[in-house]
Order: C-alpha cells, then sequence, then structure tokens
C-alpha cells in the first residue's frame, strides 16, 4: 500500500465538495463523468431483470448473452473478430485493468506507460510489485507517443507496453503509423499490450483503430474497456476485458478469489445499452463535439492558457506556461476563488506539469459560466512574468 498512489481528480473532488458543504458554488469540472444518463430503455431492461429474479450469483466469467452481444459489438463498431469465451465482465474499468496487471506482471517486471496518462496506470504496476517505465506524450509531437523513445526504454525486464487511445487526460487519438509501430515492437520484444480503451466510441473524426487490430496483437493484446464514458453508466460499474484465450483462465481464478461475479441485473441492462436503439451514445457524442469547440475556443480567450481541441474523450488539456504561475496555483485559485474546480497536469505525471485538465462532460451553459468565472479571477495571473 505504501508504493501505491491516489487520483488527483477524487483529491480535487474532496475539496470541491467540501467547500460546497460550506454554501459555495462549484462548478465541477474536475471529474470524467457524462453529464448524461442511460436511455429508458436502459433503465427498463434492469427493472425487468430485478423482476424476473436476476439478483442471484451468476457465471464468474460474465453472462454468456452479454459476454456474446460484446463480441458482436465489438466487431460492429470496431471491426474486430472476437470470440465471447475471449471476454471477462468486471465490476468497473479499473477492476479489470488491476486483474489484469495482477495476472500479467512478476515482481521486477517493467511496464511501459504513457506519461501524462491516467494515474493507475503506475499505481496499479507498483502495487503488484512491477516497475512503472513512462513514456512521454509530448505537446511538440502533438501528444502523440515516440515509438523511438518507447524502443529505446525496452529492456529484458519488459513485460506489459500500456497504451491508450482516446488519452486521458490529452485527449489524443494515436495515428495509424504509431499504433503500428507500437505493435511491431511488443511482437519484435515479446512484450503483452494492455490497451485502454475506455473513450474508444468518443473521437470527433475518422474510424476508431483497436490496438487488436494489429498484426500480432490477437495472442499479445487485452483490451480494457467498460460502460461508464460510452453509456454514461459510471455508477454501475460495468466494464471488461478481452483477452487471449491462454490469459482468460488466470483472470478467471482472480474473479473467483475477489468479487466471484458481477452484479446479474446491470449485465441483463448492459446488453440493451450495447444495441443502442434509441442512438444514444452518436447523439452524446455528437452533444460532446459542440461542447468542444466551445469549450476549447473560450478558454484560449484566458489569458496564458493555449488549448488545442482533443481528437477524442471530453477533456481540455491546457497549458498554463504562459501564466507564470504553477498549474498547482492556477487551480487553487480558480477553485477558493472562482469556485470551479479542475486538476493540476502533475496528477497525470511529470509531463503535466504546465497542464490542467479540465472536463467538457457538463452543459454548454455551465462551461460558459466556468469560463466567465475563470476570466474575473484571471487578474491573479496577468503580468506575472511567463516561465515563473
Amino acid at each position: 500500500m505504501s508504493v501505491m498512489s491516489g487520483e488527483g481528480a477524487l483529491a480535487v473532488f474532496a475539496r470541491a465538495k467540501e467547500l460546497e458543504r460550506k454554501g459555495r458554488s462549484i462548478i465541477h469540472l474536475e471529474l470524467g463523468e457524462p453529464d448524461f444518463h442511460p436511455p429508458a430503455p436502459v433503465l427498463d431492461a434492469a427493472k425487468s431483470a430485478l423482476h424476473e429474479g436476476k439478483d442471484r450469483y451468476c457465471p464468474v466469467q460474465g453472462v454468456p448473452a452479454l459476454r456474446e452481444e460484446l463480441a458482436a459489438y465489438l466487431n460492429h463498431t470496431r471491426r474486430l473478430n472476437v470470440s465471447a469465451d475471449n471476454v471477462v465482465i468486471a465490476p468497473g474499468c479499473k477492476i479489470a485493468l488491476f486483474m489484469a496487471m495482477m495476472a500479467l506482471i512478476e515482481p521486477g517486471d517493467e511496464v511501459l506507460y504513457p506519461d501524462p496518462g491516467f494515474p493507475g496506470y503506475s499505481s496499479i504496476t507498483l502495487g503488484v510489485g512491477g516497475v512503472p517505465v513512462p513514456f512521454e506524450l509530448a505537446e511538440r509531437n502533438q501528444f502523440q507517443p515516440d515509438p523511438d523513445e518507447i524502443a529505446a526504454k525496452i529492456t529484458s525486464r519488459s513485460k506489459v507496453l500500456l497504451t491508450n487511445s482516446p488519452g486521458n487526460p490529452t485527449g489524443t487519438v494515436y495515428t495509424d503509423k504509431v499504433q503500428r509501430r507500437i505493435a511491431e515492437l511488443a511482437v519484435q520484444h515479446d512484450l503483452l499490450v494492455v490497451s485502454d480503451e475506455i473513450y474508444a466510441r468518443i473521437i470527433y473524426g475518422g474510424e476508431y483503430a483497436s490496438m487488436l487490430r494489429y498484426r500480432g496483437m490477437e495472442e499479445r493484446a487485452l483490451i480494457i474497456d467498460g460502460f461508464s464514458k460510452s453509456f454514461a453508466m459510471t455508477g454501475w460499474r460495468l466494464g471488461y476485458t478481452v483477452a487471449p484465450a491462454h490469459i482468460v483462465p488466470a483472470l478467471n481464478m482472480l474473479t473467483m478469489n475477489s468479487y466471484t461475479c458481477v452484479a446479474e441485473f446491470t449485465q441483463y441492462a448492459a446488453i440493451e445499452a450495447l444495441r443502442d436503439r434509441q442512438g444514444a451514445t452518436p447523439r452524446m457524442v455528437a452533444e460532446f463535439a459542440k461542447r468542444r469547440e466551445q469549450f476549447t475556443g473560450h478558454l484560449n480567450r484566458v489569458p496564458g492558457f493555449r488549448c488545442a481541441p482533443p481528437e477524442g474523450a471530453f477533456y481540455a488539456w491546457v497549458n498554463i506556461t504562459d501564466t507564470g504561475m504553477s498549474a498547482e496555483e492556477i487551480c487553487r485559485i480558480m477553485l477558493e476563488e472562482a469556485g470551479v474546480a479542475a486538476i493540476p497536469g502533475a496528477a497525470f505525471g511529470p509531463s503535466g506539469n504546465d497542464f490542467v485538465r479540465f472536463s467538457f462532460a457538463s452543459s454548454a451553459a455551465t462551461l460558459k459560466e466556468a469560463v466567465e468565472r475563470i476570466l474575473k479571477v484571471s487578474t491573479a495571473w496577468q503580468g506575472t512574468p511567463a516561465g515563473r
């Protein structure tokens, strides 16, 4: 436990809620939680499942009907040919990631992961006895991984290469060239690839390419995904892993020794979510696209802020170097004086030191008000020498 770390978003959220309890008005842009809810058919499916008595223990690997639906869904949305036998259901994406890392990593194994990136990557690696090895997502490269840097960091102890596209916090969608080279490196050095694809449906142009589509990945790549982002089901705690056949038994063994199974009735509701008869996910993504244009445009009006529209996910990754202040101080001023909660970029790794992450998963009106509040307090850093 001593080597694991918390999550910056949750720490900011706790302070923001504390201020709310004191009567302050807070705009929450720190959590990656869509402000949508599942459509009526999904809720009805959950109710029907409960009324039908689907509240019992169920198969460890997940309800077969859901695993079959996921295989069809991945074929339809990502052109992947996977079997239901390769799908393992988990109570949330984090647990899916944690179990995958437990299954793959022995003490001392090295895990290459993106920096800035989801804080759990390095924390979970340390927690299971691995050694986290970051590779930089630099602004000069449009936040794309640099395969040459990755290649230079591969050693005889390297075991897992972790990717995240679209990425949190940068919103980067990895290019075909980058992903193809990563796949080649994985094959060349006999690495396992863990592809975090939780934002795969939230992209703003082009077709999404899963790591599993590249040559040699079928026997070495695991997909981590879930229902929180694409289906606005954050509190339902539903995730899944798509794993090579030889890894599935290990994941099932870990399930048997931990959470036993995922709640049965939520799995039946998830089947209805995947079918998405009302087109809820495309409508949600279209709304995010509008907010993306509005919010990043408005943020660029704030003195010292610089932000390019993300290619995917729903985060604005803002360079604050020209404010002359640290990201931590900027976030403190915004929260304490303006009532706007955002996350200092260092929470996602050292490469995020000069950035702040905002979630634009809130309404357009809320985002507009947030920028108006930030503009009012920006006098605190106007005139501060750039570069501190």
